[in-house]
């Protein structure tokens, strides 16, 4: 991408201004962007002990980046969709939400920004316990029943206490409680207006308001896999082990 040019001379606010997709690959290196602005790639590499080359292949791998399709999802077994949606979490976790942060915490904003940014440095946090406290609950009852569902199905239970943890929870009351959540980002949507800015604005709040927007659609994708392929598939699985275990019941 950069690999034609002499980009090791050229600025990091350039670059970045170029392709905000950099600005996450710094923070992924330790380097905040908007720390140096005017300064090169190679000074700020240097000053981080980061091989510009390394940097810019990183760059390059997480352009090709692809995540599957739905219709590539529901082709594959439900342990499949709750591995691919417990490595979303991590990164949203470990990568998406740090860089967020950083940059809310971090960037100086000029006077006519400085009122959104106080408020957005008191709603993040808050939305990123409450999203946190969803992805730990989510992956402690949801994909645990999931679980044992499939436990069940193998036969890893006797038949009265596989019928007593199916009756218990069942799949289409924690669908009805996953909804509630379905839309967490609407108080930073309506924060920022829909994440819209005049052409001029500063590069740092074009690199925010990007990525704010970009997390809120990840968000509602993620959000739409679990309820129209995840939850489905989870119910006809516990339809099925009901169906089984009563069947043995009948027939002992």
């Amino acid at each position: 991408m950069y690999l034609n040019r002499d980009f090791e001379k050229t600025s990091v606010g350039e670059l970045v201004s170029e392709n905000y997709v950099l600005a996450a690959v710094l923070h992924y290196f330790g380097i905040s962007f908007y720390q140096y602005p005017t300064d090169s790639l190679e000074k700020v590499c240097k000053k981080h002990k980061v091989e510009p080359r390394v940097l810019i292949s990183e760059l390059e791998s997480w352009a090709k980046r692809k995540d599957p399709t739905p219709e590539e999802l529901y082709l594959n077994p439900i342990e499949l969709l709750v591995a691919y949606l417990k490595k979303k979490h991590y990164y949203f976790v470990r990568q998406e939400l740090p860089f967020l942060s950083n940059l809310i915490s971090g960037i100086k904003p000029e006077q006519e920004f400085g009122a959104l940014l106080a408020d957005l440095k008191i709603m993040f946090p808050l939305f990123v316990d409450d999203f946190i406290h969803h992805i730990h609950e989510e992956e402690s009852r949801l994909f645990k029943r999931i679980e044992l569902l499939q436990d069940i199905e193998d036969g890893h239970f006797k038949i009265q206490d596989a019928l007593t943890i199916l009756e218990k929870d069942p799949i289409h009351m924690l669908a009805d409680q996953h909804e509630i959540h379905d839309d967490e980002m609407e108080g930073i949507r309506r924060l920022t207006k829909d994440y819209v800015l005049e052409e001029n604005a500063p590069l740092t709040m074009k690199v925010l308001f990007h990525e704010l927007q970009n997390f809120e659609r990840e968000l509602s994708i993620h959000a739409k896999i679990e309820d129209e392929l995840l939850f489905p598939k989870a119910v006809e699985l516990e339809k099925e082990a009901l169906r089984r275990i009563r069947k043995k019941i009948q027939t002992n």
